[in-house]
């Protein structure tokens, strides 16, 4: 299946690109989304006209996701977990645990902007969060875990 990039796609390509995909990740992914289009003469005639206000539209979203990355940068997250003695979380934070984290200190990033490159966390300490903002954007930060005995102390 051939189809037109209408916006940057990771590993894929940029705006304007005709790619070659899997039917099923054009179909179920690309098309829904509106990420791309059929790669027909029609659409590439419609595509070329719009080229202008896509590519303008990009940097404006690119320019948005740089500015909360320079915001979430100087973020400092402290989480409170139940832990046992040696330090072994009863259970794990993910993603959305990060998500509410950072939206509760001021920062909104969504559920899907995080991603957590050693799994679920299972242990208190510091651990390195990265937070991917957009296709060219991405931020890590220092997330402190404590158990909810230290932090009553």
């Amino acid at each position: 299946m051939e189809v037109i990039l209408l916006e940057k796609v990771t590993n894929l390509g940029n705006i304007g690109d005709r790619v070659k995909v899997k039917p099923g990740f054009g179909r179920n992914f690309l098309l829904p989304q509106g990420k791309a289009t059929l790669a027909t003469e029609a659409n590439v005639a419609k595509f070329e006209a719009r080229r202008a206000e896509l590519e303008r539209r990009q940097a404006e979203e690119l320019a948005a996701a740089q500015a909360r990355a320079a915001q979430l940068a100087q973020l400092q997250l402290k989480l409170v977990a139940k832990a046992g003695s040696e330090g072994k979380l009863f259970g794990s934070l993910g993603t959305v645990d990060v998500a509410e984290a950072c939206t509760a200190a001021g920062c909104a990033v969504e559920r899907s902007e995080v991603r957590l490159p050693a799994g679920p966390i299972r242990s208190t300490g510091e651990h390195q969060v990265d937070l991917h903002l957009h296709a060219d954007v991405t931020v890590s930060i220092t997330l402190t875990v404590v158990s909810e005995e230290a932090a009553s102390a």
